[in-house]
């Protein structure tokens, strides 16, 4: 049963880090960035939601459809405002300005909250039993919950006409774009995407572990970024098994061996498989002709 618990903990972490890494590789994969402001995305979610909850008395449902929508909204905003000037840059300028925008997300969070932790409300209360154990409602809705998003996700991308043109834009802009796709609204959709997708891991993160505070996606972030680049940075399914697999690592580290070891241990699949395989698990090498 202990075994069972750790793996149900493991899953749950890991469909988190699974969401969160999907907008990593979805960018990427588009556009060849690696966003490193997505992290403090999702703690952009989380404080919208706390600030309507708490402070403005919204009902949870509303909170969090806003906090979706607000999350969307500045994705696109950073696309337009941020990353399309920079679009036929070097690569080394796109990356440093998304390590600028991270820095300017949480200085402004820390401005306008302060640096003190906030307490977040379960939005999921309550426990089931499980045995002889006692299991969340949070860990279920989690679970569930990416799941669906996870599916619904690879639904869009291969079944659907703006999947189709996502697909397309990432193989070929130009050709894409003398096909007839709107190479602009292809990639703000792909930012609003997966920005609305860190807003829900947000939430479910913070029903899990009730404490926001500005830097509190930097971590998340870079684990979710660990589970992009160990699926396959680019590959959405390479995302949901990397996301998984660095969960469950974790957990079963924490539960095991110690806590303090646990991000070494997640790093350290990432060299190894790295190593092993440079393109990730999902991932596939390009051939360049020269």
């Amino acid at each position: 049963m202990t075994v069972l618990l750790q793996l149900i903990n493991g899953v749950q972490v890991g469909a988190i880090y699974a969401l969160v890494a999907l907008g990593y590789s979805m960018v990427y994969g588009i556009i060849k960035l690696i966003n490193f402001a997505h992290g403090d995305i999702i703690m952009v979610g989380a404080y919208v939601v706390w600030f309507l909850m708490a402070r403005l008395l919204f009902p949870a449902w509303a909170a969090v459809i806003l906090a979706i929508a607000f999350c969307a909204c500045l994705g696109m905003a950073i696309e337009k405002i941020a990353y399309k000037p920079l679009r036929n840059s070097p690569r080394i300028s796109l990356l440093i300005t998304a390590i600028g925008i991270s820095f300017l997300l949480q200085n402004l969070a820390q401005v306008i909250f302060t640096a003190n932790p906030r307490m977040f409300t379960n939005v999921f209360p309550g426990s089931i039993r499980l045995g002889g154990s006692t299991l969340s409602v949070a860990t279920l809705v989690t679970i569930v919950v990416s799941v669906l998003l996870m599916a619904g996700l690879s639904f869009l991308v291969n079944r659907t006409k703006i999947g189709r043109a996502m697909r397309a834009v990432s193989e070929d802009k130009a050709t894409a774009e003398l096909m007839g796709i709107n190479v602009n609204n292809t990639i703000s959709f792909t930012f609003a995407l997966g920005s609305g997708l860190a807003a829900v891991a947000a939430v479910l993160y913070c029903c899990s572990y009730s404490q926001i505070n500005p830097t509190m996606g930097s971590m998340l972030g870079l684990k979710a970024f660990v589970a992009a680049v160990l699926g396959g940075i680019g590959s959405i399914p390479g995302a949901m098994v990397g996301g998984f697999i660095i969960g469950i690592a974790e957990s079963f580290t924490k539960g095991y061996i110690s806590s303090k070891l646990a991000d070494a241990v997640v790093f350290g699949i990432l060299i190894l498989v790295l190593l092993i395989k440079p393109v990730g698990i999902l991932g596939r090498g390009k051939r360049e002709k020269v």
